[in-house]
């Protein structure tokens, strides 16, 4: 992982492509028109052609351009299952592949962080990773106490490449808006930007570790690992046994998958309220059952920080759009920004495209299931239906681009869950304005 700022110019070179690749498709695309074929087969073609690769160069580096392309992956309901299978496989082939640092690395880190005399700190520590990710790797040891801890080690050079490709990254507004017109791409981008550089510092993570962990102290259905120490590149905290939530997708009982997914729902709904803070990294990864039959839940490092819970907005632009207020819904969208100023829209058509999306909130009890999330996904992706020239016309505000990455992979989670239960319920007694107040 030394050798991360070396390839500095090679992921530049590679970033750099995708701007150069945009316009050599809209020349394409204009000499096909010229030669008879229609505007909309051309723009849908261009688009998904552009999309595959700008999705494909982001997946293949590691560091912040992978980590980008794990939060893009948002702007997988604008693509083709064609496209965005390739682009998952990839993105999961990175993790699971993911380069252990040697030990006298390791060593290093921890000197740097902990001091030289890190050592006196643990009974026991396990040069071998347990588990890897983009920017860092997590050891397994023992505390001086005698508890069992998990240290979270950043990869050194992982700040200098993760800077060096949000810079390359940044440009790539345009590029963006060429996918989706309605987005705007570049505040987006300037958010994530952000976020990103966060998830540099560990003590951030420690921060929002320590305030779901005092929240959620005791709690009968939750498990919050506790902090034990926190550094700049370093994370220190309590071990959590538990069967990973990927296990319950795959082998679990449909009463264990509906009892989970309330669960699932239920945590991320209630930090706003409970802690002030979103988990905003829904990601199966990030959750196991504990043995006491508690939902556990790891990694911090991605959080919405909402001191004063969920924005009211969010429940009343549900709400409108269940009672089918069409022209206020459409007001309210445009005044949080999902629809941009000079973006016209059909308040039908719009509420025909998030109906299907809002089902879970309108009945009393709901199934997810691969087969209803991929009907939704296929209805709004098919250029030749109304859901997929709507669905370009709707843009992410950047102060809800978090809510909206656990909105979706929420769905996707659950929708693996195969999972039956009263998600209504969770709306009304977390969401402020869905009940109309």
């Amino acid at each position: 992982m030394s050798e991360l700022p070396r390839r500095a110019a090679t992921r530049a070179a590679k970033l750099a492509s995708l701007p150069l690749g945009v316009a050599g498709r809209a020349t394409l695309g204009l000499g096909r028109r010229l030669g008879g074929r229609s505007a909309e087969t051309i723009t849908a073609e261009t688009q998904r052609r552009t999309a595959e690769h700008v999705f494909r160069v982001l997946g293949e580096l590691k560091g912040g351009a992978m980590k980008f392309g794990q939060t893009l992956s948002v702007l997988e309901a604008a693509l083709p299952e064609d496209v965005a299978g390739p682009y998952r496989e990839t993105l999961t082939k990175l993790q699971e592949s993911a380069p252990p640092m040697r030990a006298s690395t390791v060593h290093r880190v921890m000197a740097e962080n902990l001091g030289p005399d890190w050592r006196r700190s643990f009974v026991s520590f396990d040069d071998r990773p347990a588990a890897a990710a983009s920017i860092g790797q997590v050891h397994r040891a023992v505390w001086h106490d005698g508890s069992d801890v998990a240290v979270k080690i950043q990869y050194p050079g992982a700040d200098e490449a993760l800077r060096s490709d949000l810079t390359q990254v940044a440009r790539l507004g345009k590029t963006l808006g060429s996918l989706v017109p309605g987005v705007d791409a570049k505040a987006i981008l300037d958010e994530l930007h952000d976020r990103m550089l966060e998830e540099l510092d560990y003590r951030l993570e420690a921060d929002a570790q320590d305030g779901f962990a005092y929240a959620y102290d005791g709690d009968a259905e939750f498990a919050v690992p506790r902090l034990i120490h926190g550094a700049k590149h370093v994370l220190v905290s309590e071990w959590l046994e538990g069967t990973p939530l990927s296990t319950i997708i795959a082998e679990g009982t449909q009463e264990e998958r509906n009892r989970v997914g309330l669960l699932y729902v239920r945590f991320l709904f209630s930090g706003p309220e409970r802690a002030g803070l979103l988990h905003a990294d829904p990601h199966p990864g990030n959750y196991r059952v504990t043995p006491d039959g508690r939902l556990g839940v790891l990694d911090y490092g991605a959080v919405a920080r909402l001191p004063e819970g969920f924005p009211t907005s969010i429940g009343r632009l549900v709400r409108r759009a269940l009672d089918r207020d069409t022209e206020e819904m459409v007001n309210g969208l445009r005044d949080e920004g999902f629809i941009l100023p000079h973006i016209t829209i059909d308040p039908e058509s719009l509420y025909d495209y998030l109906a299907p999306f809002l089902e879970p909130a309108s009945t009393e009890t709901f199934h997810f299931n691969r087969a209803w999330m991929r009907d939704q996904f296929n209805r709004i992706n098919d250029p030749r239906k109304p859901g997929y020239t709507v669905g370009l016309k709707l843009n992410v505000p950047p102060s809800y681009l978090l809510v909206h990455r656990v909105w979706l992979g929420g769905i996707g989670v659950l929708s693996q869950l195969d999972c039956e239960a009263p998600f209504r319920a969770e709306f009304e007694r977390w969401v402020p304005g869905f009940r109309g107040e």
